[in-house]
């Protein structure tokens, strides 16, 4: 009697690792670049592809992580077009003239880009959009989560209090440059188009002497400069009786960084077009 013993191989199927994001951060040695390049390497979906600054910067050819105490192997360099042949996306967060610059030759080599700089006129916003044809683009003032929910909430309370006067409080460091900041006009933007108007036709950014009284429909805005404050808005609603005023506060930059992060993966399926953090988020109606 011969017995056969059947022997049944086992195939085990192993899922391939994802490849990160590439991202290479411009303004790397400045603060926010910092913060940006602590996120990513933080975050296993992503890699730090290349570290960018101004010829001028006396951080020039160092590790970009040598501020945060780690070793990336990555220098920080000023040839924009080899750091960016290195890269899917980038994350700018440094000043209207450089991001500009620096987006056309995103849409060149079809790099996909997250832009937190502010101060842009209504011309150079129009090139952004240009470029946004040929690669994706997320523009925002603002990349934090938590100050784009507090744009829902001030989209809400604008539909619901038409009459209410309407002031917009914001408050930042010494060092920023532009003002009102781009999250305070972004705050009127929002307020006036849920009460369907335009709000260049709305603002009134400076009150000094005898102004008279306030004119209905009016949105004022009041900037605070000083020390080290990171970012804080409020937006009061003034009733006859009543008063709503929401407000976000920033501690530290995590929040920009972690929404610029949320930016990337959100780009990944997108090849060209304009989006905001409103996209990102699924907050668009």
């Amino acid at each position: 009697m011969n017995t056969t013993t059947a022997t049944t191989a086992t195939t085990t199927t192993s899922t391939p690792t994802p490849t990160p994001h590439r991202i290479a951060i411009a303004g790397a040695s400045g603060r926010m670049g910092r913060m940006l390049i602590e996120a990513v390497l933080a975050s296993p979906d992503c890699q730090l592809a290349a570290a960018l600054d101004r010829p001028e910067t006396p951080q020039l050819g160092q590790d970009a992580g040598l501020l945060l105490g780690q070793e990336t192997g990555v220098p920080i360099s000023a040839d924009v077009r080899s750091a960016l042949a290195q890269a899917d996306y980038l994350i700018d967060f440094t000043r209207p003239e450089g991001t500009l610059a620096h987006l056309a030759l995103c849409a060149e080599l079809g790099v996909k880009t997250i832009i937190g700089t502010t101060g842009f006129d209504e011309a150079q916003k129009a090139q952004i959009a240009q470029y946004a044809q040929q690669a994706a683009v997320v523009f925002a003032p603002n990349m934090s989560v938590g100050v784009n929910v507090t744009l829902k909430l001030l989209e809400l309370a604008a539909k619901v209090l038409p009459g209410y006067d309407v002031e917009i409080i914001e408050a930042h460091h010494k060092h920023k440059v532009d003002a009102p900041s781009g999250t305070a006009l972004k705050m009127g933007e929002v307020v006036a188009q849920a009460q369907n108007s335009a709000l260049q036709d709305r603002a009134v950014y400076e009150r000094y002497g005898h102004t008279g009284e306030r004119q209905p429909g009016t949105i004022g805005f009041a900037t605070i400069r000083g020390g080290d404050i990171i970012g804080e808005h409020t937006a009061l609603f003034a009733g006859t009786g009543e008063r709503i005023e929401i407000t976000h506060k920033s501690s530290n930059r995590a929040g920009y960084a972690q929404g610029s992060l949320q930016a990337v993966r959100f780009l990944a399926g997108q090849s060209s077009g304009l989006f905001d953090m409103f996209d990102v988020l699924g907050l668009r109606e």
